[in-house]
């Protein structure tokens, strides 16, 4: 298959929402339908001991909640498809914003008893920034929900988007009938024992053919289904694909995820309206997915996803061309030529090594730690450099040290490790090594996370002592004397591994402290690229 033809199939998607919005789900019955799994396992499900295959940390497994993104890759109807499966925790939004930087379009999933939550709110308007496609999937209508016009309604005023709705809820929880595709016509009926067991085949049905509307859904809900859908399709939004294709237009689909129903529908539109893989901006000008030059970005990096290896992973998205194993390509950041032999491509913790892959595609390559992320990977003759990838201010600080003194060497290690992903970053207090270390973390749960980690992957328990610091800037000031500065008492000096100079402080009325009692000092808000 010629390269723009393989280019030209794929579709990369990011799976956003609020914990518990049924994302992880919703990624799983995608899975089924591509052959990619055989069964999926509810990750709270009663029912099941299975976890959600997407969910690879022990501790996910444990909480039933995603802490990391996955890669997943499947093929379904000629389509190459490559999901992204994000963290819904607000404490790990850093991580979901980093994905979305990989991410060709965004699937948002909300509940339909909740509506958009703080979390959806916040990654939402990250994503409606950068003008790419959303499409919603609003879930769980098999429960009690709110009404579906005010859902609408929400998501109109939250993001100043128009929203479209592709099919429309005939009731909800007990008294839920199934959906109406606006499109076809067709009704597709909900059996609450079907549990996605089968595809469901749709009824061709004119609203204005009541005594078999009536013979499906009923009379009352036949009467409230023609006056809503004579209400949309005289007030809404009208379906405008480039609308779409730019982020302004919010293609909407109802259904339940758990149960199966709704979700093919909603993958076979989603495929036929989102785009193949998208040109990217780089220092030296847009570079075309279909360019015969390789090029790819780091957005990931994830150390000890096999425990039997204990190794380090680094995730690229391909932008441009065609990947070759084994060719020689050039790492921009690093300054010289790389051969990477071992290129992967990932299902969660399952792996497969893979001879090419192409613009669109996210491959896995062992790191010994010369990436970052951000970084960029392209051929030796056309070299281009990805704009990095800002990293956000730490809003939580804690101090911490390892218990037992003989393993400082695994301190260190794994400290390191876990900040090279991103997830944490680390400072020290001039002149005090690595024995104490301050952590700052985006959310209170990386703290968390990074005290199992340390135990479970490098056999290492630790001291944490919480700290009241909430604001870091640089300084940037070139030759301020750091020790004479005029501080308040609970203002704190400290220094990044590379040894560049911060300031952490308390409380904003600190930093203008600071400003006013030193003359000559610049600070600047922390984001490094």
């Amino acid at each position: 298959m010629a390269l723009k033809d393989q280019i030209e199939r794929r579709r990369t998607f990011a799976i956003i929402s609020h914990p518990d919005a049924g994302k992880t789900t919703l990624t799983e019955k995608l899975l089924l339908y591509g052959g990619a799994i055989q069964s999926a396992g509810s990750v709270k499900g009663k029912a099941s001991a299975k976890h959600a295959v997407s969910d690879w940390m022990d501790l996910e497994k444990q909480r039933g909640i995603s802490i990391t993104s996955s890669v997943m890759q499947f093929e379904y109807d000629g389509y190459c498809i490559n999901i992204l499966d994000t963290p819904g925790h607000q404490d790990f939004s850093e991580d979901t914003y980093r994905t979305l930087m990989a991410a060709d379009s965004v699937v948002m999933v909300i509940d339909a008893a909740k509506g958009i939550e703080p979390q959806t709110r916040k990654l939402f308007k990250v994503t409606a920034m950068r003008n790419i496609p959303i499409f919603t999937f609003i879930n769980k209508l098999d429960r009690e929900a709110r009404d579906p016009f005010e859902l609408l309604d929400e998501l109109e005023k939250e993001f100043g988007i128009g929203t479209y709705p592709m099919n429309w809820p005939i009731g909800c929880g007990v008294d839920f009938k199934g959906v109406f595709d606006r499109e076809r016509r067709q009704i597709l009926n909900f059996n609450q024992m079907h549990h996605g067991q089968e595809k469901i085949k749709p009824i061709e049905c004119e609203l204005t053919d009541t005594d078999k509307l009536d013979s499906l859904i009923g009379e009352y809900q036949r009467r409230e289904l023609v006056d809503q859908i004579e209400l949309l399709d005289g007030a809404s939004f009208d379906f405008d694909l480039e609308k779409v294709r730019c982020g302004k237009l919010t293609p909407v689909f109802f259904g339940s995820a758990l149960m199966n129903f709704g979700v093919e529908p909603f993958l076979e539109s989603f495929l036929k309206m989102t785009t193949s893989p998208l040109p990217r901006a780089t220092k030296e000008g847009n570079i075309e997915p279909t360019s015969e030059n390789f090029s790819a970005f780091v957005f990931k990096i994830q150390a000890n996803m096999n425990k039997a290896h204990r190794d380090r992973m680094t995730f690229m998205r391909i932008c441009s061309g065609k990947f070759e194993r084994d060719r020689e390509y050039y790492h921009i950041q690093g300054g010289k030529t790389l051969r990477l032999s071992q290129p992967q491509q990932l299902m969660a913790e399952e792996r497969q090594i893979v001879n090419e892959a192409y613009a669109g595609d996210i491959i896995g390559v062992f790191d010994p730690g010369i990436f970052s992320i951000g970084d960029t990977v392209c051929d030796t003759k056309n070299k281009v450099t990805f704009e990095g990838i800002p990293t956000f201010a730490p809003e939580h600080f804690a101090l911490i040290e390892q218990k037992d003194t003989l393993k400082r060497k695994q301190f260190v290690k794994g400290v390191e490790q876990i900040a090279q992903e991103g997830a944490i970053q680390i400072f020290h207090e001039p002149n005090s090594g690595m024995e104490r270390v301050i952590v700052g973390v985006v959310g209170v749960l990386q703290f968390e996370v990074l005290e199992y980690r340390l135990k479970n992957e490098y056999n290492v328990d630790i001291i944490r002592n919480n700290l009241s610091y909430q604001h870091i800037r640089w300084v940037k000031s070139p030759d301020i004397d750091m020790k004479s500065l005029n501080l308040t008492s609970d203002t704190r000096w400290v220094q990044d591994f590379k040894g560049n100079d911060l300031l952490i402080f308390t409380s904003e009325w600190n930093i203008n402290w600071a400003l006013d009692k030193n003359e000559g000092l610049i600070l600047e808000d922390f984001s490094k690229e």
